[in-house]
């Protein structure tokens, strides 16, 4: 289930009741607890059906160049701790496990809530089913993007005011970069064990300095979306500080992508400093909303 990942998904949903309690100066904690469950645990049902994906294919099988513990999956399968099958099912489990809090969410908010929830299933199981693949067509880290950022953001925020607008989708851009970032960081120790089982990802698409460019892009849009939400007064003018900052931080790391033959401390040290940039910037962001005023 990878649960060092989950501040992944809790943090944006954190930030989008943030943006909805301060929109109505009052926070509604049974929707935002609910809401933070239902995510987590459709991210675990999705992290466990990817390992099952990249054992069919081989990818995980055939992964010599994993840095641990960050990329290269679970590993529950090839150790023997769980066959196949039967991760199969705890994905399945995880996922029936979200439908009482999202259950309890639509009896409380409504049918938007049942699109949501759909939408994020939707895209935590077509990332890595076989029939549609989301990961291996290079479409993958854009659906992390979305699944990571709009998704739970303004799916938050609505939940606690109703409202859906511009200035929390500008918010909610940084969030989904900086969680794509780690993806695509992510995915370049396992290039050669991924292109090899044809799970064509960007990094595997671009090559290495082409992911390092996409990278490279991915925190710039980070930036320009956090600056839009200061320019439409989302977000105080001061964010711009730790957002440019975090941008700053965000290209060191990616100066740091190569090939994991080469300099592999290196680039275990850009994978760590990501995933760092998500959790300071999303509790940046979180700090701006609460006391921007």
């Amino acid at each position: 289930m990878r649960p060092k990942f989950f501040t992944a998904s809790v943090l944006p949903v954190v930030v989008g009741t943030t943006l909805g309690a301060k929109a109505v100066g009052s926070l509604a904690w049974v929707e935002a607890l609910l809401a933070i469950l239902a995510t987590v645990l459709v991210h675990a049902a999705a992290n466990v059906l990817n390992d099952v994906g990249d054992d069919i294919t081989g990818a995980d099988g055939a992964n010599t160049g994993r840095i641990y513990p960050y990329t290269g999956g679970s590993r529950f399968i090839q150790a023997g701790i769980l066959s196949r099958d039967e991760m199969r099912r705890l994905g399945v489990w995880l996922l029936l496990a979200a439908v009482p809090p999202g259950l309890a969410l639509f009896w409380i908010a409504g049918p938007m809530v049942l699109w949501m929830g759909l939408a994020g299933i939707a895209l935590g199981t077509l990332y890595s089913a076989p029939s549609v693949y989301l990961s291996g067509r290079g479409v993958g880290e854009l659906a992390v993007a979305i699944a990571f950022g709009p998704l739970p953001v303004m799916g938050a925020a609505w939940l606690q005011d109703g409202v859906f607008d511009l200035g929390r989708f500008l918010v909610a851009v940084p969030v989904g970069m900086w969680v794509a970032a780690i993806l695509m960081i992510n995915e370049v120790p396992d290039v050669t064990s991924d292109g090899a089982a044809g799970k064509r990802t960007l990094v595997v698409r671009f090559g290495v300095p082409g992911a390092r460019a996409v990278y490279l892009a991915m925190h710039a849009l980070a930036l320009a979306g956090g600056l839009g939400a200061i320019f439409l007064g989302v977000l105080p003018w001061w964010y711009a500080l730790p957002a440019v900052a975090l941008c700053a931080m965000g290209f060191k790391a990616g100066f740091g992508i190569a090939d994991v033959d080469e300099k592999r401390e290196q680039l275990q040290k850009s994978i760590e400093a990501t995933l760092a940039v998500q959790a300071l910037g999303s509790i940046a962001v979180i700090a701006s909303v609460a006391f921007g005023g």
